[in-house]
């Protein structure tokens, strides 16, 4: 019988996996002419981030959830605002690849992830080059570049979007680990959003007056209230829901999760979306990639419990009391391990609020050091 403990770990993952799943196919749905014919991508990642700041003002500021870390010009400059940079970039890029190839198109390009990440990493110096992790980045490229010859509705330009977008999410990772976490600073989701957000919207404002403002004509512009609300209601939901999956699970828990709600998304949009159609010869491709990350996963995993301490009850105790919402905890971490947050896993560029994959951006060391459900 399972017990109370392990019905809610279970809620909390098909709360992320339903949410998840629901935030891609509802950016689709908007950004796509064929449907809500919202073709700006930039203005609706400006609609996210805009959102996300007021809530996580409101937050930090009036309502005292969290209190905010001890953030100087210093740390604000040269940490968050490259990072900010690059992760205005990679949801850009990710959002503006919905314009031009399908969903189960896009997922199965996302397997690029970990190889985007491994080459960034070893480019910065935080990583170093092993012959195991390299062949399983061979593997996950071949299984890529057949599930793109397969693909039906091959576009160029969508995927140069969408790799170009991975990559940036890679550095972005890279990036928090040399900067943030070398300076024993770490972030929870609502402090990220408040600082990183603002960030990023005022970095997309740029591309967003050149790019797209001209071509905004009010009168063309189908613009429902309720619709933009719910969709940023929902990422923002979707990020609340990565805490709370990380509260109570472990990495290898929410790397299973990942790969189940990347399969079941993949099968949902060609219900939702008869233009995603996919091929045998896709699902060869992803199969394939998806052995290549598995195996990276596996020895991820293995080399974080080869670095865990001899205790590792007292380990998960305070993994779990650096996660609380407490005003009082501390938001000074330094990792212990030195691990590569930024090659743990594939990121979810479909969650628009939070810089992120299926873990917090910042502080992901924090749960890799833990490995058990």
């Amino acid at each position: 019988m399972i017990n109370t403990s392990h019905a809610l770990t279970y809620l909390y993952l098909l709360i992320y996996i339903l949410l998840s799943s629901g935030v891609i196919l509802y950016n689709k749905w908007v950004l796509s002419p064929k449907y809500f014919n919202f073709p700006f991508p930039i203005t609706l990642t400006m609609v996210h981030m805009g959102f996300s700041g007021v809530v996580a003002f409101f937050l930090v500021r009036v309502f005292k959830v969290v209190t905010p870390v001890k953030m100087t010009f210093e740390i604000y400059a040269t940490c968050v605002i490259p990072i900010s940079a690059f992760f205005a970039s990679s949801l850009w890029f990710g959002n503006t690849a919905y314009l031009h190839i399908s969903v189960a198109f896009i997922q199965m390009l996302k397997a690029l992830m970990p190889v985007a990440t491994f080459v960034m990493a070893v480019a910065c110096g935080t990583d170093k080059l092993r012959c195991d992790v390299f062949l399983n980045m061979v593997l996950v490229s071949v299984g890529v570049v057949v599930s793109s010859y397969g693909e039906i509705h091959f576009n160029i330009i969508g995927t140069l979007y969408q790799v170009t977008g991975i990559f940036a999410e890679a550095l972005r990772l890279v990036l928090t680990q040399v900067l943030l976490q070398k300076k024993g600073l770490t972030l929870n989701p609502i402090t990220s959003l408040y600082y990183i957000a603002p960030c990023s919207f005022v970095f997309l404002f740029i591309p967003w007056y050149m790019l797209e403002q001209p071509h905004m004509d009010p009168s063309r512009i189908q613009f429902n209230f309720w619709i933009f609300f719910s969709n940023a209601v929902c990422a923002l939901a979707l990020n609340f829901s990565i805490f709370l999956v990380i509260g109570r699970t472990g990495a290898v828990t929410i790397r299973v999760a990942g790969v189940l709600k990347d399969w079941i998304l993949i099968a949902l949009s060609t219900v939702i979306f008869p233009e995603s159609a996919i091929t045998g010869l896709n699902i060869i491709g992803y199969a394939i990639a998806l052995c290549g990350v598995v195996m990276y996963n596996y020895l991820k995993v293995k080399d974080v419990r080869a670095n865990q301490p001899a205790s590792p009850e007292r380990n998960s105790e305070r993994v779990s009391k650096d996660w609380k919402f407490e005003k009082k905890s501390s938001d000074i971490y330094v990792p212990n391990d030195g691990s590569n947050i930024g090659s743990e896993m594939k990121g979810d560029e479909e969650a628009p609020l939070m810089p992120s994959s299926r873990l917090s951006h910042i502080g992901r060391t924090q749960v890799n050091n833990q490995t058990n459900l």
